[in-house]
């Protein structure tokens, strides 16, 4: 671990923090070092000569946060947002784009978009092949209502000759996105799926198709996002039980994952869900042009809502971090494990009298905040930015001790 001038082992040592790495099996105060941008050791009392210290007493320290669902093709989508501001502002350092882009749009995704931000972005390819092209304030144009829409050829030849950043395909199922097509567009993302061996992430939105009829066709590590969405098309049936093919899907190993969105988290649906032992398995936001201003925010906002839903903080992070890693099919990321990338989002948990708000306007009281303290990217200390539309309601500016 020595290098060359004996005096220095580390380039930083994060001191003190309570680190929650789930992959490893940490939950404990203790020192992070990194060295070469990568973690270097985890452990109490790690030598500090010639390293930067930063000392993070009654911080949280976790891998770096992976939002698994965001919309990011940035100003050459409508419903994209920027991934930079993002970012910085929920301390995230792996954004996943859900399927903004499409066979036909995706290189200049890659070329404009992911080619100049610091952040690791990922993608999964939408099955439509104009991606997500008809969403914004005012407008919404289903992009899966043709089979014409939906060439699984054009689908497989982009994801195959992008395998580095493309980590699945993404379809959007239900209502008008799919119309009288319904079903017929998942058959052809997963068909395309199977051809290229990734997961498909599906958006559940209002029927038709049912929420089990839809969910009843997803293969182990398939993603469904939207899983607490309020009525009508919720996964619980009229007694708040959580329907039968749900439970079957989890069985299986189909991962469910929130993506709050402006649509997507009813607290009826969540509350229940939570009450029947059925958490989710990712925590994600679902950012986008709308979704950006509110309830929803971003993916700290969308883990605090969850906090406070009773889910416990090392929960929560796991859901955030490695979880998510693991269903991209990324294990190097979301860890702290020796040589792993230093990626590592530094948090605050903060008192608060925060009132969440879901996407019908349910109201719950919060206790309780994650605040971005410090975020590294590689073992380079990123910018984070302010969260306005938090910052009044963070009690007497105390840290939250459970």
């Amino acid at each position: 671990m020595t290098e060359s001038g004996a005096d220095k082992i580390f380039d930083v040592v994060l001191r003190g923090g309570h680190v929650i790495d789930e992959r490893n099996g940490v939950d404990e105060v203790c020192d992070v070092a990194i060295s070469g941008g990568k973690i270097a050791a985890v452990g109490r009392d790690l030598p500090t000569a010639g390293a930067q210290v930063e000392n993070l007493g009654g911080h949280v320290v976790a891998p770096g946060l992976i939002d698994i669902h965001t919309h990011v093709y940035h100003k050459a989508t409508s419903l994209s947002v920027d991934p930079g501001m993002i970012a910085r502002r929920s301390a995230v350092t792996t954004l996943v784009d859900a399927g903004s882009a499409g066979a036909g749009n995706y290189d200049g995704f890659r070329d404009y978009i992911m080619a100049h931000s610091p952040y690791r972005i990922l993608a999964f390819l939408n099955v439509s092949f104009p991606g997500i092209f008809g969403f914004d304030k005012g407008v919404s144009i289903g992009e899966a209502t043709l089979r014409e829409m939906l060439p699984v050829d054009r689908c497989v030849a982009k994801i195959e000759a992008n395998r580095d950043r493309i980590i699945g395909v993404k379809v959007r199922i239900g209502g008008p996105v799919t119309g009288k097509l319904g079903l017929g567009a998942l058959e052809l993302a997963l068909e395309a799926a199977d051809a290229v061996g990734l997961p498909l992430m599906t958006h559940i939105g209002g029927p038709p198709p049912s929420y089990a009829d839809v969910v009843s066709m997803l293969r182990p590590g398939d993603i469904l996002t939207h899983c607490y969405r309020p009525d009508p098309n919720s996964a619980l049936d009229g007694n708040g039980q959580i329907l039968p093919q749900v439970r079957a899907a989890r069985e299986r190993g189909v991962l469910f994952d929130i993506a709050h969105g402006m649509g997507a988290f009813g607290y009826a649906t969540a509350e229940s869900a939570l009450a029947a032992d059925f958490p989710p398995d990712l925590i994600s936001s679902d950012v986008h042009v709308i979704a950006v201003e509110g309830p929803g925010f971003d993916l700290l906002h969308t883990m605090s809502k969850l906090l406070n839903c009773g889910l416990s903080l090392q929960v929560v992070i796991g859901m955030s971090t490695n979880r998510p890693a693991l269903a991209i099919r990324r294990p190097e990321l979301g860890n702290l494990g020796i040589g792993a990338t230093a990626d590592i989002t530094v948090l605050r948990q903060m008192d608060t009298n925060y009132v969440f708000e879901d996407v019908v306007g349910t109201r719950r009281q919060g206790s309780t905040l994650l605040q971005p303290e410090q975020v590294y990217l590689a073992g380079k200390r990123m910018e984070i930015s302010r969260r306005p539309f938090e910052e009044p309601f963070i009690l007497g500016g105390h840290h939250h001790h459970d």
